[in-house]
C-alpha cells in the first residue's frame, strides 16, 4: 500500500501543476508559504477561495466580474463607442496594463482553432454581435492574437459584423507575428492600440 503523501508534498504537486511552474519553482513555492506567518498563509488560501467562490464572466462583456458586470463595464468614465475584442481575459488586463485605451472590452474566451474543435459557436461571437447591433459602437477594434488562428477569428468576426453601422479595426503590427498579448510590453501595446488599422 501506497504511504499516504504529506502536506509539504501535496502542496508542492499542486504548484508544480500550475503551468510555467517547474518542479524547483513548486519546492521554492510550497517552502515560502511555509516562511509566512498563520496570517499571511490564511489570506493567501482565502485569496484563492475568494477568486472561485466569487468571480463569475460578465453579463456584459465576459470579463471577470464579482457581480453581475465588471468594473469596466460598470465604469461611466469608459469611451462607450469604442469595443476592444480579446480572445482571453489575460489580454484584456495586458492592455489595460498598457494604458491608453479607454472603451470598453468583449472577451471571446478563445479562438476560432478548427483542428482543436473551436468553431465560432465554442466563442462568445452571437453575444458580440447582438452587442454590436443593438448600437452605440462607433468602432470595434479586434485584439486577436496577432497569428493564423487570431487573423482567421477577427475575419470571421468582421464577417459578421458586415453591414452593421460600425467601423471594424485591428491592433497594428507592432506586435510580433505569433506573440500573445501578454507577452508584449507596455509601449508595444500602447502603440498598438493607437496605431490600429481598418480590417
Amino acid at each position: 500500500m501506497a504511504e499516504e503523501r504529506g502536506p509539504v508534498a501535496r502542496l508542492i504537486d499542486y504548484f508544480a501543476d500550475l503551468p510555467g511552474i517547474g518542479r524547483k519553482s513548486a519546492e521554492r513555492l510550497a517552502y515560502h508559504v511555509l516562511g509566512m506567518s498563520r496570517a499571511e498563509a490564511i489570506a493567501f488560501a482565502d485569496a484563492i477561495r475568494a477568486v472561485k467562490d466569487n468571480l463569475r464572466p460578465c453579463k456584459t462583456c465576459f470579463n471577470l466580474a464579482e457581480g453581475d458586470e465588471c468594473v469596466i463595464c460598470r465604469d461611466p468614465k469608459r469611451d462607450r463607442g469604442l469595443l476592444c475584442v480579446v480572445e482571453q481575459v489575460r489580454d484584456l488586463l495586458a492592455l489595460e496594463e498598457a494604458g491608453g485605451y479607454r472603451g470598453l472590452y468583449h472577451v471571446l474566451q478563445g479562438r476560432v482553432a478548427p483542428l482543436e474543435g473551436n468553431g465560432p459557436d465554442k466563442l462568445t461571437i452571437d453575444r458580440l454581435v447582438e452587442r454590436v447591433r443593438q448600437g452605440g459602437f462607433r468602432e470595434v477594434i479586434m485584439g486577436t492574437t496577432p497569428n493564423v488562428e487570431g487573423d482567421g477569428t477577427a475575419l470571421v468576426i468582421a464577417g459578421r459584423l458586415s453591414g452593421l453601422p460600425v467601423v471594424v479595426t485591428k491592433l497594428a503590427r507592432g506586435l510580433t507575428m505569433g506573440a500573445s498579448l501578454q507577452q508584449a510590453n507596455r509601449e508595444m501595446l500602447a502603440d498598438a492600440i493607437s496605431s490600429r488599422q481598418k480590417l
